[in-house]
Order: C-alpha cells, then structure tokens, then sequence
C-alpha cells in the first residue's frame, strides 16, 4: 500500500472525511489527493477524494477520481450507488450528457429503487433531448412517491398516460 498500513490508511481516510463533513473541504481534498496518490488503486479514498472535489465546484477534476472509484468492484454498494449517481451529475453539469445517461441508467439498473438515480437521468434525459423518456420517468417516479392525495387519486390515469405522452382519442 505504498508506505501506507492498513491502519494509517483508515485513520487517514477517516480524519479527511471528518474535515469534509464539518465544512473544512479545502484541507480534507489536499489530504485525499496525496492518499489518492499513495493509494492509486484504492477505490474508496478515490471516491472520497471525487466527493470532496464536488463539494467545493471542481466537477472537471472529480471525473477522473469518479472514474477510478468505479473501474473495479471494490467499492460497497453504498459507496458504489453514490459514485455513480456521483459522476453521471458530474457530466451532466460538464455537458457530457450522453456520458451522464450511460451512467445514471447503469446506475439505475444496479440500484433499480435509488429515485435520486432515477431523478438525475430524467435530467440528464432531457438534455440529451429525449424528453418523452425523462417525463415519462419523471412521471412514473411522482407518482410512486408522493404523498399528496389529490396526486394519488389521479395515478391510475398518471401511469397510463405516462407509457404514451403523444397518445390522444380519436
């Protein structure tokens, strides 16, 4: 692990996460970059380290931390749900949209009950001009999710509706 135990690894990743949550981004990034740097195959100090760059507006530079935390299988599910919903925003935001849908479907079809996933490729959907696919997604999600009661009565006819936007009576 490059000069690094197990132990100092931990320890080290831990301090960096501390400092990100508690509002102090720009020391927890210099600290996950030269870990990321020691650590280059180490998919969750990546994806820490693709997580911080977000927080403080770097989207270019998280991309290829993003990159690296997913390329293997190391990461947990959780982590894994995050990054990609993680890089697939990324792009999107950097005007990759179609990399940003292949992302956030893979992501989406890992982790089919993740509506922040699904929510984030209706987006990018959109930008990539297929807007009958990021409404009829958008719709579908409403109306699985809401609460509001005057919405629930009418999701028989949302979903119906939603399988053909263009479809009218005749």
């Amino acid at each position: 692990m490059s000069g690094h135990s197990g132990a100092d690894r931990d320890r080290l990743l831990a301090e960096a996460v501390r400092l990100r949550e508690t509002g102090l981004r720009e020391e927890a990034r210099e600290r996950l970059v030269a870990l990321s740097s020691a650590l280059p195959l180490d998919a969750e100090v990546a994806y820490q380290a693709a997580w911080v760059h977000d927080t403080l507006g770097l989207e270019a530079e998280a991309v290829p931390y993003y990159e690296r935390a997913l390329s293997g299988s190391a990461l947990a599910d959780d982590d894994r749900r995050g990054a990609l919903l993680g890089l697939g925003s990324t792009y999107r935001i950097l005007g990759r949209h179609e990399e940003a849908v292949a992302t956030l479907s893979e992501g989406v079809a890992e982790f089919p009950d993740d509506n922040g996933l699904k929510t984030f490729l209706a987006m990018a959907l959109y930008n990539t001009g297929r807007t009958h696919d990021a409404m009829q997604l958008l719709l579908r999600l409403l109306v699985t999710t809401t609460g509001d009661p005057e919405l629930a009565g009418y999701r028989p006819a949302i979903e119906e509706y939603a399988k053909d936007l263009d479809a009218t009576m005749e």
